[in-house]
Order: structure tokens, then C-alpha cells, then sequence
């Protein structure tokens, strides 16, 4: 069967990595072993040692790596892609979700007909509604779109729906391939925070590769509690204002330089509506910065971090 490595990257929170490694434990796949990166440092890397078992009930592996410095999400899950150099498949999957028992299974299903690299699922918000089906890439206004969100479930829309739109799938869950990894490389380092599946998804369907929608893999996702980000638009922190707005402009150079100009007019427009009309002048100010930064083509984490 397929041997997958689960790869988590945590930031200070093992009551999350706790309860994604129960949910782990109810999956109907087995074959697998989980992978975690602490970027919060050494305190928080023993506070997470202290309550990871050795292995799950089901007997699988569980493995602790410390970054020694906060190398960000996806230097999180490049660490967890070496450290699992042998498996089949890696599913990076945040450590604020619950897979729901039958997720793994049903990716794997999907990835296993041969047409597609990389597969996502049906990510569910806490209240129940979708929170996404996947993501859609507009390049002219360097903007990404959630599909399917805030609909109800049994509103859903369908494989082929997704898949006909499908630009990007969350790095809250996704399974890749492969040869996925091995055709994009690794996630860009140089986001540090945001954006970067979808980098990664579009550098790979440059590459020829297809990505797929497995419906019956749901995942519940308990969004924004390491980063603030599940606040409402006015009260957002500093940190997910800046690097959301920030790499909407690098994945557009990365990915379509040549509509940068347009692109860079079209994001500037977007984010002056998306914080103006709820008059979030503060994180409209954050977020100016950012699309300033990321025109500038400054990358990384800030000295503010």
C-alpha cells in the first residue's frame, strides 16, 4: 500500500498537535508515520515533547524535529520532506485540523488514478459550512479565491466542478505525490508565512502537472490559531495582514512576471477595497506596506518577526 509521511509544522501550540494526532489516529489508512516541526524553538519543542507518544495507537512512528531558528511554514515542511525521504507520498496537513476518519484514504484514492500529482480535499470551518474546496489563481489582480467557501455541505460542488477551476490546494491538507516533489522542488523558504502552497502548485502545473479534489476527504480546520489570522478583517494581526498581502506580489513575480505592472495595480485596488470599506485603517496601512515590499521584490522575515 501506499506509505505516506505525514509532515506538521507547529509554532507554540501542542493542544492543536494534540488533537490532529488523535484525529490521525481514527484514520482507515494505517500506513503511515507523522513528521512534526517545532519552529518555536527549544522551549516549545520540549513542551511539544512532553505530550507527543512515541507512536500512535495504530503503531505508527512519531517524530520531533526542532528548527533551530523559525525558518517558517515552508522551511517547516521542507524539514518534515527530507526527514521522510522514503515514502511514497507526504501529506502536510496543519496542526489545527482533524482529519475526519476516512481523509487520508480518500486522497490516496484520488491520487492513486494516475492523473494528477497532487490532490486536496473538503476543508470544513469550525461552524460546519466549507471553508475550502481548493483555491483559484487570477493573475491580474494577483489575487487567490477560496472555492466553494462558506457554503453549506450539501451545497458542495463536485469533483469535476473543483477540479475545473482548481488552481492551488491548501496547504492546510494536501497530498503530494512523488512525483510532485520531485518535478517542483521544494516551497519556496523566502515567503516565510502564506502563499507558498500556491507558489508551489503553480510552479508544478508549469511543470505539466495536474492536481485533483478528493470530496470524501474532509478536514475540519480550526483556522488562524497560531497566527491570529481567524480574526475578523478589523482586528487581524500584523503578521497575517503583512505576508498575505506581501506574497500575493511574489507569487505573481515568481509565477507571471510579465504581468507584474497589471497585476500590481490590480492588488493595490483589491486590498484598498477589502480594508477600506470596513475601515480597517490600521490593517490597511500594514497591508500598503506590504504590497510596497513585495513590489520591491524584499522577501523573507521582516526584523519585525
Amino acid at each position: 500500500d501506499v506509505h505516506v509521511a505525514v509532515c506538521i509544522v507547529a509554532y507554540r501550540n501542542p493542544g492543536d498537535v494534540g488533537k490532529c494526532l488523535a484525529a490521525l489516529e481514527q484514520q482507515s489508512h494505517t500506513d503511515f508515520a507523522v513528521i512534526i516541526c517545532e519552529n518555536g524553538g527549544d522551549v516549545a519543542s520540549r513542551a511539544l515533547a512532553a505530550i507527543l507518544p512515541a507512536q500512535l495507537a495504530g503503531g505508527q512512528p512519531v517524530r520531533l524535529i526542532t528548527a533551530p531558528d523559525n525558518p517558517g511554514y515552508a522551511g517547516g515542511v521542507n524539514r518534515c520532506l527530507a526527514a521522510s525521504p522514503d515514502a511514497d507520498a507526504w501529506w502536510v496537513l496543519n496542526p489545527d485540523t482533524e482529519p475526519q476518519p476516512g481523509a487520508l484514504r480518500a486522497l490516496i484514492d484520488r491520487l492513486a488514478r494516475g492523473d494528477v500529482a497532487a490532490v486536496g480535499g473538503l476543508i470544513l470551518a469550525g461552524d460546519g459550512r466549507i471553508g475550502s474546496c481548493g483555491g483559484h489563481w487570477t493573475p491580474w489582480l494577483a489575487f487567490s479565491s477560496t472555492i466553494g467557501k462558506g457554503l453549506p455541505v450539501d451545497a458542495a460542488p463536485s469533483e469535476a466542478e473543483v477540479e475545473g477551476k482548481l488552481s492551488f490546494v491548501s496547504g492546510a491538507s494536501l497530498l503530494c505525490s512523488r512525483r510532485f516533489v520531485e518535478t517542483a522542488g521544494p516551497m519556496r523558504e523566502d515567503y516565510f508565512l502564506y502563499g507558498e502552497e500556491v507558489e508551489w502548485c503553480l510552479r508544478a502545473r508549469r511543470a505539466g502537472l495536474r492536481l485533483g479534489y478528493a470530496p470524501g476527504a474532509s478536514v475540519v480546520h480550526h483556522q488562524g490559531t497560531a497566527t491570529g489570522s481567524d480574526r475578523a478583517v478589523a482586528e487581524r494581526a500584523r503578521l497575517p495582514v503583512y505576508f498575505d498581502e506581501r506574497n500575493r506580489m511574489l507569487t505573481l513575480r515568481d509565477t507571471m512576471p510579465l504581468l507584474l505592472p497589471v497585476g500590481a495595480l490590480g492588488a493595490l485596488a483589491t486590498l484598498l477595497y477589502r480594508y477600506g470599506r470596513r475601515r480597517a485603517w490600521t490593517q490597511l496601512g500594514i497591508a500598503l506596506s506590504a504590497w510596497r515590499d513585495g513590489l520591491l521584490n524584499r522577501r523573507g522575515k521582516p526584523d519585525w518577526v
